[in-house]
């Protein structure tokens, strides 16, 4: 018994033990596959998440998928998502976190016409505004320069009205909008909300606060996989632009084309404090200032417990420098 025990264990050796499975992670995008979730589609492209040990499912989302019931049933480990919905989901009592930010700002900004030299001049036009918008960037928008509930319109993602009224502006992402109003043959100005203080981060990484403590690892390694899966899509995209229009055939090479290249204009994944300390960080002073404003505009209440809405321990020192 001895002696087959010895030769199973040398005959072990020699062929090598086998392989540990990887671990299957399922993530779930905020919306149909686009440029702005290029980094994710390039990790498991070129292989970057089964290099750390993950076989990556990435899931679409789109306007009806209700992202944080999904991710708190367990059906999805990780989810694209931004940082008011995480605040207000956390003081409502769900228990999820923000483990890290792919870009350092939100792409979410203001379209207008070509007469338009800043968003101060909005206070003379009709602004067309999303039922979410209504609760995430309007509040601050509204504050900050002094404008009116009355002067707004529900924008329903139809760029006619915008194109018809040169009076008008509208919600708009550089990447989506502006590049159909392009396409549309109208000259279009685009602000961006960070520009003028909007303090959010965007397209962040968020999981259960459970799985943040009790799987450190796991995410940390998904976290680091997806920074890395950034700065490879930066360098040359065609590996994950390949799969985003696998899983979205209506998306289209020259709108991948702007996106990519907006995503490096405005330096959304490499820009800020990312340039420094690595694609991903975040930092408590933004946090706060999202919190901040949040409550000063009746979105959050002041006693929330925001600090369990993120967590810094995953970017800290990941220094995936750009």
């Amino acid at each position: 018994m001895r002696l087959r025990s010895c030769l199973t264990f040398c005959l072990s050796l020699c062929l090598g033990a086998p392989a540990l499975a990887a671990d299957q992670v399922t993530f779930l995008t905020s919306w149909y596959a686009q440029a702005e979730h290029g980094g994710f589609y390039q990790a498991v492209a070129k292989g970057i998440y089964k290099q750390h040990g993950l076989d990556v499912t990435i899931r679409m989302g789109g306007p009806q998928v209700n992202g944080v019931q999904i991710l708190s049933s367990g059906q999805a480990d990780f989810l694209m998502g931004y940082d008011l919905q995480v605040l207000k989901s956390v003081e409502t009592g769900v228990p999820i976190t923000t483990v890290a930010a792919s870009f350092q700002s939100e792409l979410q900004g203001m379209m207008t016409h070509d007469d338009v030299k800043s968003l101060a001049d909005l206070k003379s036009r009709t602004v067309l505004v999303s039922t979410s918008g209504r609760t995430t960037w309007w509040p601050w928008l509204k504050n900050k320069y002094q404008l009116d509930d009355a002067q707004s319109r529900v924008y329903t993602f139809n760029l006619q009205p915008f194109f018809a009224d040169r009076r008008s502006a509208q919600q708009a992402y550089v990447s989506s909008e502006v590049f159909a109003a392009n396409k549309g043959g109208v000259k279009a100005k685009f602000f961006l909300f960070a520009d003028d203080g909007y303090p959010p981060y965007g397209t962040t990484i968020v999981t259960m606060q459970k799985t943040a403590k009790d799987k450190p690892d796991l995410v940390a390694r998904f976290v680091k996989a997806s920074m890395e899966g950034w700065k490879s899509y930066l360098e040359n995209p065609a590996p994950g632009n390949a799969l985003i229009k696998k899983d979205n055939p209506n998306m289209q090479d020259d709108q991948l084309a702007w996106g990519v290249e907006k995503l490096k204009e405005y330096k959304m994944i490499n820009g800020g404090e990312a340039a420094t300390k690595g694609i991903g960080t975040m930092s408590d002073a933004r946090w706060q200032k999202t919190r901040d404003f949040m409550v000063s505009t009746g979105l959050l209440k002041a006693d929330a417990d925001w600090k369990k809405a993120y967590t810094t321990q995953f970017v800290q020192d990941l220094r995936v420098l750009p």
